[in-house]
């Protein structure tokens, strides 16, 4: 518990040096080297070598940023508040914003390729065929607000959102249908799929659903905890992880059972995104990495470059 503590100490004590009054950690993405940290105040924390050494860029806007989506070309698109929809096409080193047809916050985006998704309040979807330059909404059957979207390929996606709600699509978004399944009792804010067929989502009371069908009809598995399920991630040795308010649930056998496995100190991890060969958790305080051929999770050290850069260290 002391070293997570410290480790949060050392992380606010390297925002202040970064001239970030405060961070909190929304959301992040990777793409080989580059890893981008999005701060829901306007901010990217962004390495080009790994996580070795951090930058700071401000983005131009004063809403709450929510998510961001890195491309292979370093191009990059990040999305918030108030149909906010900022495009980079130097790497995260500049932005600028995007019109959209949408006025509402704005939560989750998810890329395939050059396609890009955008859910956010108000069953909003929103498409891109051009890396994020331009977008189009598509009409949705929902008035609920949606927390995640994940495509597995151009053709075949899933949002999720409040009061349980769950749409499909197989023709890349042109129609989304609606499935109501009785067992999604509560909101749900992760949504991952590891094929056309099998996927997970998983929300609010450690409620985890599963189809084999792709999603079209959903069964229950068991939880063994009561917290908020914030993402869906599977590791390459097949190990499945969800991050929870304290820790991770993880499963060994493909995604049929789940266990627990506690932090000494609750972190609220709420992202988890491949890097190389290994996984990152993200919550609003810092990082941890997961190390390639174990099961065991590490600090991720933040270092600032510039002037002063050998002081300014923090772990998450």
């Amino acid at each position: 518990m002391r070293k997570v503590l410290v480790a949060v100490l050392l992380l606010i004590g390297f925002l202040g040096y970064a001239n970030v009054t405060s961070c909190w950690i929304q959301d992040a993405a990777s793409s080989g080297s580059r890893i981008w940290l999005l701060c829901q105040q306007g901010a990217l924390l962004a390495s080009d070598d790994g996580g070795g050494n951090w930058r700071e860029v401000k983005l131009p806007v004063e809403v709450k940023m929510r998510a961001v989506e890195l491309l292979p070309d370093g191009r990059g698109v990040a999305v918030g508040d108030g149909g906010t929809v900022l495009l980079s096409e130097d790497g995260g080193r500049t932005w600028e914003r995007v019109p959209v047809p949408a006025r509402e916050h704005l939560t989750a985006i998810h890329f395939v390729g050059q396609r890009g998704w955008i859910a956010g309040w108000g069953g909003t979807i929103l498409h891109s065929a051009d890396g994020g330059r331009t977008w189009v909404r598509q009409l949705t059957p929902v008035p609920y607000s949606l927390e995640a979207v994940y495509f597995v390929d151009e053709r075949h996606g899933w949002a999720v959102g409040w009061t349980g709600a769950i749409l499909r699509t197989t023709d890349g978004g042109e129609t989304w249908e609606p499935v109501r399944s009785p067992l999604a009792s509560w909101s749900l804010s992760a949504v991952y799929f590891r094929d056309p067929n099998e996927g997970w989502a998983a929300g609010f009371g450690g409620q985890i659903l599963h189809t084999t069908d792709g999603g079209r009809t959903w069964e229950a598995q068991t939880s063994p905890v009561r917290d908020w399920l914030t993402s869906i991630q599977f590791d390459r040795a097949g190990r499945g992880w969800i991050t929870t308010s304290n820790g991770f649930l993880v499963s060994e056998d493909g995604g049929r059972t789940w266990r627990q496995e506690r932090l000494e100190q609750p972190v609220f991890l709420s992202r988890l995104i491949e890097v190389g060969g290994s996984l990152w958790a993200i919550g609003p305080f810092g990082v941890m990495r997961q190390e390639p051929t174990t099961m065991a999770w590490q600090n991720v050290e933040l270092r600032a470059t510039g002037p002063g850069a050998d002081r300014a260290v923090a772990t998450s």
